[in-house]
């Protein structure tokens, strides 16, 4: 299935100009941009990487999030005899062809079968839009995708800034609650607080009413009882070692293995996401990261919205109105 190889060249070769040796990372670095941490309150400033493709770490155990189906086999070409992608490891989740795992427990019947035909989209050869590949902001959980994430942290707020053609911006206000009416928004309503070395966020009231309603990259939809709690926290690799065997295992390291010499401090977060409307129970997931050496990458949709491999444009958001 043809990928938009146009974007995804763009992505990695932004990740990959910023790529460090990561052989020369010491044991003595520390928080990304050279952050400090205190003991009162972590410290997570800095830009942050996760290079893969789908997205998620699978947890250890327990109920996780949707994968895909289609795995990478040892092959050298696509079957449309187009220029091939950088090589996978065979068994990784297949970027070219995503085909979620409909048969998944905890999904229910309404939200498989969604599932199930958009991976018969993908297999016929259809990339299927989702809010990635038409330009439109990336609701929660499906944001996690991004794999560059600069972190600015103040008294009262936590910021985290996406690298992506959308720029993604999450705002999460510190010790306060949600409102009361809630205001469904783009990325929702985000409220965290520590809890020793952990940030804890709390995010409810993602937007629904909305094209490309989908939280991941397989179709899974979501409903207006999403709820997600990030737990981020400041790691030794020992403390990540497994989380990064399961990464590679299941994701597409595209730009390599930048873990697994990495001696400094990971910043992990672990995600526990809900939806009463979708699954018959919540799932767990984690994604683990390590500094990014440069500033977060500029990037932006493309004026030329025309999809070659569909021979149609995108339907990237339009300003007919406010919409505030």
């Amino acid at each position: 299935m043809p990928l938009r190889r146009d974007f995804l060249f763009c992505v990695i070769l932004a990740a990959q100009f910023a790529m460090p040796a990561i052989a020369q990372t010491s044991p003595s670095d520390g928080v990304a941009g050279g952050a400090t941490q205190t003991d009162a309150v972590p410290d997570f400033t800095g830009t942050w990487q996760h290079p893969v493709f789908p997205w998620f770490e699978p947890p250890a155990s327990g109920p996780g999030p949707i994968t895909n189906l289609s795995r990478w086999a040892q092959s050298t070409s696509n079957s449309d005899g187009g220029e091939a992608l950088p090589a996978g490891v065979p068994g990784v989740s297949d970027y070219d062809q995503l085909v979620g795992d409909y048969k998944n427990p905890i999904l229910q019947p309404w939200a498989a079968e969604i599932v199930r035909k958009s991976g018969e989209m993908s297999l016929a050869g259809i990339t299927f839009p989702n809010p990635s590949n038409q330009c439109w902001p990336m609701p929660l959980p499906f944001t996690f995708k991004n794999f560059v994430v600069q972190v600015m942290q103040q008294k009262d707020r936590i910021t985290l800034v996406y690298s992506n053609p959308q720029n993604e911006v999450r705002h999460i206000r510190l010790n306060a609650s949600h409102p009361n009416p809630l205001r469904p928004s783009w990325y929702g309503d985000s409220v965290g607080h520590y809890e020793g070395d952990t940030l804890v966020v709390d995010t409810v009231g993602v937007k629904t009413d909305r094209p490309y309603a989908m939280q991941d990259l397989f179709g899974t939809p979501y409903t207006d009882k999403l709820h997600i709690v990030e737990r981020y926290r400041l790691r030794d690799y020992d403390d990540v070692k497994g989380a990064i065997e399961r990464n590679r295992k299941e994701n597409w390291m595209f730009a390599g293995d930048v873990w697994s010499k990495h001696r400094g401090k990971f910043l992990q977060v672990q995600v526990t996401v809900e939806d009463g409307g979708v699954f018959t129970a919540p799932f767990t997931a984690t994604m683990t990261y390590v500094p990014n050496p440069g500033l977060l990458p500029e990037s932006i949709c493309a004026e030329n919205v025309h999809e070659y491999y569909n021979n149609r444009d995108s339907d990237v958001p339009k300003a007919g109105k406010p919409d505030f």
